[in-house]
């Protein structure tokens, strides 16, 4: 099985997940984590800009990796893995929890 479709099968399950375990619009965390760099944060910072989220670093015990958590209020489930993917495609190395 390709790569593609382990993720779409991945979003897929989770669009299910999300709607039924949330009333939409709902309050949503995001959790990042990314090898510590300046840029890396700040894209997905960048990402959340304008949307009224609040946005939480954290670096790990030695500081090689950061942890962003990113509260927000999200439309529906298509919003949040909507973000999931732009985060994915724009932060290299990202992980999302």
């Amino acid at each position: 099985m390709s790569q593609d479709n382990n993720t779409d099968q991945f979003y897929q399950k989770l669009k299910i997940q999300l709607q039924d375990t949330s009333l939409w619009p709902t309050q949503y965390l995001f959790k990042f984590i990314v090898k510590t760099n300046k840029e890396k944060i700040k894209k997905i910072q960048d990402i959340f800009d304008n949307v009224g989220a609040v946005i939480d670093t954290k670096p790990s015990k030695n500081g090689n990796y950061t942890s962003v958590s990113v509260h927000v209020t999200m439309k529906n489930p298509d919003a949040v893995i909507n973000k999931y993917k732009i985060v994915a495609e724009r932060v290299e190395g990202v992980i999302s929890l």
